[in-house]
Protein backbone atom coordinates (compact mmCIF):
# COMPACT_ATOMS: atom_id res chain seq x y z
CA UNK A 1 0.00 0.00 0.00
CA UNK A 2 1.06 3.62 -1.05
CA UNK A 3 0.19 5.31 2.20
CA UNK A 4 2.38 8.14 3.91
CA UNK A 5 2.65 8.02 8.07
CA UNK A 6 4.88 11.13 10.04
CA UNK A 7 7.57 9.92 11.95
CA UNK A 8 5.84 11.07 15.20
CA UNK A 9 2.89 9.36 14.14
CA UNK A 10 2.02 5.62 15.52
CA UNK A 11 0.45 3.54 13.00
CA UNK A 12 -0.01 -0.25 13.99
CA UNK A 13 -2.57 -0.77 11.25
CA UNK A 14 -1.97 -2.40 7.69
CA UNK A 15 -5.34 -1.68 6.45
CA UNK A 16 -4.79 1.81 4.77
CA UNK A 17 -5.86 2.36 1.14
CA UNK A 18 -3.54 4.36 -0.77
CA UNK A 19 -2.66 8.07 -0.75
CA UNK A 20 -3.58 8.21 2.85
CA UNK A 21 -1.48 10.51 4.97
CA UNK A 22 -1.14 9.89 8.80
CA UNK A 23 0.13 12.88 10.20
CA UNK A 24 2.58 13.91 13.62
CA UNK A 25 1.04 12.21 16.90
CA UNK A 26 -1.95 10.53 15.74
CA UNK A 27 -2.59 6.88 16.32
CA UNK A 28 -4.03 3.83 14.98
CA UNK A 29 -4.75 0.84 16.34
CA UNK A 30 -3.90 -2.61 14.49
CA UNK A 31 -7.40 -3.91 13.35
CA UNK A 32 -8.67 -0.14 12.31
CA UNK A 33 -9.58 0.23 9.02
CA UNK A 34 -8.84 3.61 6.86
CA UNK A 35 -9.74 3.64 2.95
CA UNK A 36 -7.82 5.87 0.41
CA UNK A 37 -7.29 9.64 0.06
CA UNK A 38 -7.81 10.18 3.55
CA UNK A 39 -6.39 13.28 5.27
CA UNK A 40 -5.54 11.93 9.01
CA UNK A 41 -4.51 15.23 11.05
CA UNK A 42 -2.05 15.79 14.25
CA UNK A 43 -3.16 14.17 17.69
CA UNK A 44 -5.99 12.03 16.18
CA UNK A 45 -6.80 8.29 17.76
CA UNK A 46 -8.32 5.67 15.65
CA UNK A 47 -9.72 2.48 17.72
CA UNK A 48 -9.57 -1.26 16.71
CA UNK A 49 -13.22 -1.59 15.37
CA UNK A 50 -13.38 1.76 13.20
CA UNK A 51 -13.92 1.77 9.54
CA UNK A 52 -13.06 4.61 7.73
CA UNK A 53 -14.30 5.18 3.95
CA UNK A 54 -12.02 7.24 1.34
CA UNK A 55 -11.55 10.69 0.76
CA UNK A 56 -12.22 11.35 4.42
CA UNK A 57 -10.84 14.51 5.82
CA UNK A 58 -10.28 13.95 9.98
CA UNK A 59 -8.61 17.05 11.46
CA UNK A 60 -6.86 17.32 14.86
CA UNK A 61 -7.84 16.70 18.54
CA UNK A 62 -10.64 13.84 16.90
CA UNK A 63 -11.02 10.33 18.28
CA UNK A 64 -12.59 7.20 16.76
CA UNK A 65 -13.86 4.76 19.29
CA UNK A 66 -15.03 1.27 18.58
CA UNK A 67 -17.96 1.21 17.16
CA UNK A 68 -17.64 3.82 15.20
CA UNK A 69 -18.45 4.37 10.48
CA UNK A 70 -17.38 7.00 8.78
CA UNK A 71 -18.56 6.57 4.91
CA UNK A 72 -16.61 7.93 1.74
CA UNK A 73 -16.33 12.28 1.85
CA UNK A 74 -17.08 12.60 5.01
CA UNK A 75 -15.22 15.71 6.87
CA UNK A 76 -14.98 16.06 10.73
CA UNK A 77 -13.84 19.44 12.45
CA UNK A 78 -11.45 19.41 14.32
CA UNK A 79 -11.93 18.28 18.45
CA UNK A 80 -15.27 17.15 17.37
CA UNK A 81 -16.00 14.31 20.12
CA UNK A 82 -17.06 10.79 19.64
CA UNK A 83 -19.03 8.41 21.98
CA UNK A 84 -19.76 5.04 22.55
CA UNK A 85 -21.42 4.18 25.82
CA UNK A 86 -24.14 5.97 26.84
CA UNK A 87 -23.45 4.79 30.80
CA UNK A 88 -19.41 5.02 30.97
CA UNK A 89 -18.23 3.68 34.24
CA UNK A 90 -14.30 3.04 34.75
CA UNK A 91 -13.59 -0.14 34.03
CA UNK A 92 -16.73 -1.18 33.10
CA UNK A 93 -17.26 -2.40 29.71
CA UNK A 94 -20.67 -2.73 27.53
CA UNK A 95 -21.21 -6.48 26.04
CA UNK A 96 -20.83 -4.72 22.74
CA UNK A 97 -20.48 -0.74 21.93
CA UNK A 98 -23.09 1.03 20.42
CA UNK A 99 -22.53 1.51 16.87
CA UNK A 100 -22.33 4.98 15.33
CA UNK A 101 -22.16 5.83 11.51
CA UNK A 102 -21.60 8.89 9.49
CA UNK A 103 -22.82 8.33 6.02
CA UNK A 104 -21.35 9.40 2.98
CA UNK A 105 -20.74 12.98 2.29
CA UNK A 106 -21.78 14.31 5.77
CA UNK A 107 -19.81 17.01 7.62
CA UNK A 108 -19.67 17.69 11.77
CA UNK A 109 -18.06 21.21 12.93
CA UNK A 110 -15.47 21.78 15.39
CA UNK A 111 -16.65 20.80 18.63
CA UNK A 112 -20.07 19.09 17.97
CA UNK A 113 -20.23 15.91 20.22
CA UNK A 114 -22.17 12.77 18.49
CA UNK A 115 -23.88 10.85 21.38
CA UNK A 116 -23.76 6.60 20.65
CA UNK A 117 -25.89 4.81 18.78
CA UNK A 118 -26.91 7.59 16.19
CA UNK A 119 -26.83 7.41 12.65
CA UNK A 120 -25.79 10.79 10.61
CA UNK A 121 -27.25 10.85 6.98
CA UNK A 122 -25.83 11.63 4.02
CA UNK A 123 -24.78 15.10 3.21
CA UNK A 124 -26.06 16.47 6.42
CA UNK A 125 -24.38 19.38 7.98
CA UNK A 126 -23.55 19.09 11.98
CA UNK A 127 -22.75 22.54 12.94
CA UNK A 128 -19.92 23.53 15.52
CA UNK A 129 -20.36 22.72 18.95
CA UNK A 130 -24.24 21.13 18.18
CA UNK A 131 -24.71 17.78 20.36
CA UNK A 132 -26.12 14.95 18.48
CA UNK A 133 -28.69 12.91 20.26
CA UNK A 134 -30.59 11.13 17.27
CA UNK A 135 -30.60 10.15 14.03
CA UNK A 136 -30.05 12.79 11.51
CA UNK A 137 -31.60 12.55 8.32
CA UNK A 138 -29.77 13.13 4.79
CA UNK A 139 -29.44 16.73 4.48
CA UNK A 140 -30.11 18.00 6.99
CA UNK A 141 -28.59 20.84 8.76
CA UNK A 142 -28.19 20.93 12.71
CA UNK A 143 -27.39 23.48 15.51
CA UNK A 144 -27.55 23.97 18.96
CA UNK A 145 -27.56 21.97 22.07
CA UNK A 146 -29.42 19.46 21.68
CA UNK A 147 -29.09 19.52 18.14
CA UNK A 148 -32.19 20.73 16.12
CA UNK A 149 -32.85 20.32 12.03
CA UNK A 150 -33.06 24.43 11.48
CA UNK A 151 -32.73 23.78 7.54
CA UNK A 152 -31.65 21.15 5.04
CA UNK A 153 -29.75 21.50 2.31
CA UNK A 154 -31.13 22.94 -0.94
CA UNK A 155 -30.88 24.56 -4.67
CA UNK A 156 -33.65 27.87 -3.79
CA UNK A 157 -36.69 28.12 -3.10
CA UNK A 158 -39.58 27.56 -5.44
CA UNK A 159 -42.69 27.60 -6.86
CA UNK A 160 -42.46 24.01 -8.75
CA UNK A 161 -40.03 21.87 -10.05
CA UNK A 162 -40.38 18.45 -11.65
CA UNK A 163 -42.34 16.48 -9.74
CA UNK A 164 -44.01 18.99 -7.70
CA UNK A 165 -46.71 21.55 -8.02
CA UNK A 166 -47.55 24.56 -5.67
CA UNK A 167 -51.12 25.47 -5.86
CA UNK A 168 -52.54 28.49 -4.54
CA UNK A 169 -56.69 27.94 -4.35
CA UNK A 170 -59.00 30.71 -4.31
CA UNK A 171 -59.86 32.13 -0.89
CA UNK A 172 -63.60 33.94 -0.17
CA UNK A 173 -63.47 36.31 2.64
CA UNK A 174 -66.77 38.40 4.06
CA UNK A 175 -67.24 40.02 7.46
CA UNK A 176 -67.93 36.35 8.68
CA UNK A 177 -64.48 35.65 8.38
CA UNK A 178 -62.66 33.48 5.09
CA UNK A 179 -63.35 30.08 3.43
CA UNK A 180 -60.80 27.82 0.47
CA UNK A 181 -62.39 24.71 -0.91
CA UNK A 182 -60.98 22.47 -3.59
CA UNK A 183 -62.21 19.30 -5.86
CA UNK A 184 -60.51 15.86 -5.46
CA UNK A 185 -59.88 14.20 -8.65
CA UNK A 186 -59.78 17.71 -10.65
CA UNK A 187 -56.53 19.68 -12.26
CA UNK A 188 -55.70 21.40 -8.88
CA UNK A 189 -55.66 18.15 -6.80
CA UNK A 190 -55.57 15.68 -9.85
CA UNK A 191 -56.02 12.64 -8.20
CA UNK A 192 -58.72 10.98 -5.96
CA UNK A 193 -57.96 10.46 -2.01
CA UNK A 194 -57.98 7.11 -0.77
CA UNK A 195 -56.62 8.71 2.79
CA UNK A 196 -55.45 11.12 4.64
CA UNK A 197 -53.45 12.29 7.70
CA UNK A 198 -52.64 15.05 10.36
CA UNK A 199 -49.73 16.29 11.23
CA UNK A 200 -49.41 18.32 14.94
CA UNK A 201 -47.65 19.38 17.96
CA UNK A 202 -44.34 18.92 16.39
CA UNK A 203 -41.22 19.56 18.93
CA UNK A 204 -39.17 22.28 17.54
CA UNK A 205 -35.89 21.01 15.66
CA UNK A 206 -37.30 18.15 14.26
CA UNK A 207 -38.99 16.89 11.35
CA UNK A 208 -41.22 14.77 9.39
CA UNK A 209 -41.21 12.84 6.31
CA UNK A 210 -37.79 12.26 5.22
CA UNK A 211 -38.76 9.75 2.29
CA UNK A 212 -39.69 9.29 -1.03
CA UNK A 213 -42.92 7.07 -2.02
CA UNK A 214 -42.79 4.66 -5.26
CA UNK A 215 -46.50 5.06 -6.23
CA UNK A 216 -48.61 7.03 -3.60
CA UNK A 217 -49.23 11.12 -4.47
CA UNK A 218 -49.48 13.25 -2.10
CA UNK A 219 -50.99 16.45 -1.47
CA UNK A 220 -49.92 18.42 2.11
CA UNK A 221 -51.87 21.62 2.96
CA UNK A 222 -50.72 23.55 6.01
CA UNK A 223 -54.38 24.59 7.58
CA UNK A 224 -52.77 26.97 10.82
CA UNK A 225 -49.20 28.24 10.96
CA UNK A 226 -46.48 27.36 8.68
CA UNK A 227 -44.13 24.67 7.43
CA UNK A 228 -41.22 24.47 5.18
CA UNK A 229 -40.59 21.66 2.67
CA UNK A 230 -37.71 20.41 0.67
CA UNK A 231 -38.07 18.39 -2.06
CA UNK A 232 -35.70 16.51 -4.05
CA UNK A 233 -36.46 14.73 -6.93
CA UNK A 234 -33.08 13.28 -7.81
CA UNK A 235 -31.59 16.54 -9.84
CA UNK A 236 -32.58 19.15 -8.17
CA UNK A 237 -33.61 20.30 -4.25
CA UNK A 238 -35.89 22.74 -3.80
CA UNK A 239 -37.94 24.50 -0.43
CA UNK A 240 -41.33 25.57 -0.75
CA UNK A 241 -42.66 27.74 2.37
CA UNK A 242 -46.91 27.14 3.26
CA UNK A 243 -47.93 29.22 5.31
CA UNK A 244 -51.14 30.14 4.33
CA UNK A 245 -54.63 28.13 4.41
CA UNK A 246 -55.08 28.52 1.02
CA UNK A 247 -51.61 26.87 -0.20
CA UNK A 248 -51.00 23.23 -1.31
CA UNK A 249 -48.23 21.43 -3.08
CA UNK A 250 -49.21 18.41 -4.79
CA UNK A 251 -45.89 15.66 -4.59
CA UNK A 252 -45.42 12.97 -7.03
CA UNK A 253 -44.14 9.49 -6.59
CA UNK A 254 -40.45 9.45 -6.64
CA UNK A 255 -39.88 13.17 -4.74
CA UNK A 256 -38.18 12.35 -1.16
CA UNK A 257 -39.59 14.79 0.87
CA UNK A 258 -38.68 16.66 4.25
CA UNK A 259 -41.02 18.65 6.60
CA UNK A 260 -39.39 20.83 8.82
CA UNK A 261 -39.58 24.13 10.68
CA UNK A 262 -43.29 24.23 11.81
CA UNK A 263 -44.63 26.94 13.49
CA UNK A 264 -45.40 26.28 17.00
CA UNK A 265 -49.43 26.01 15.96
CA UNK A 266 -49.18 24.07 12.43
CA UNK A 267 -51.69 21.69 11.59
CA UNK A 268 -50.43 19.94 8.47
CA UNK A 269 -53.06 17.73 6.29
CA UNK A 270 -51.75 15.66 3.75
CA UNK A 271 -54.40 14.25 1.33
CA UNK A 272 -52.88 10.70 -0.58
CA UNK A 273 -54.21 8.76 -3.41
CA UNK A 274 -53.37 5.51 -1.78
CA UNK A 275 -53.70 3.54 1.50
CA UNK A 276 -50.84 3.33 3.88
CA UNK A 277 -48.47 0.33 2.49
CA UNK A 278 -44.78 0.16 3.66
CA UNK A 279 -43.93 -1.48 0.54
CA UNK A 280 -44.51 1.92 -1.21
CA UNK A 281 -42.05 3.59 1.13
CA UNK A 282 -38.29 4.67 0.07
CA UNK A 283 -36.65 5.65 3.17
CA UNK A 284 -33.09 5.05 2.40
CA UNK A 285 -32.13 7.53 0.14
CA UNK A 286 -29.89 5.35 -1.67
CA UNK A 287 -32.33 3.01 -2.56
CA UNK A 288 -34.82 6.14 -3.49
CA UNK A 289 -31.56 7.28 -6.26
CA UNK A 290 -31.61 3.67 -7.46
CA UNK A 291 -35.53 3.76 -8.17
CA UNK A 292 -35.54 6.62 -9.85
CA UNK A 293 -32.71 6.21 -12.07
Amino acid sequence: MNYFTHERAICESKNIGNNTRIWANAHVLPEAVIGSDCNICDGVFIENDVVVGNNVTIKCGVQLWDGIKVEDDVFIGPNATFTNDKHPRSKVYPESFLKTIVEKGASIGANATILPGVTIGQYAMIGAGAVVTKNIPPFAIVTGNPGRITDYIHDSEANEMTGVRLVSFKEISDRRGSLVFGEFDKQEIPFPVKRFFTIYDVRNGYSRGDHAHKECHQFIMCQRGSVEIVCDNGKERKKFVIDKPYLGIHVEPGVWTSLFNFSLDSTVNVFTSHYYDEDDYLRNYDLFKEHIQ
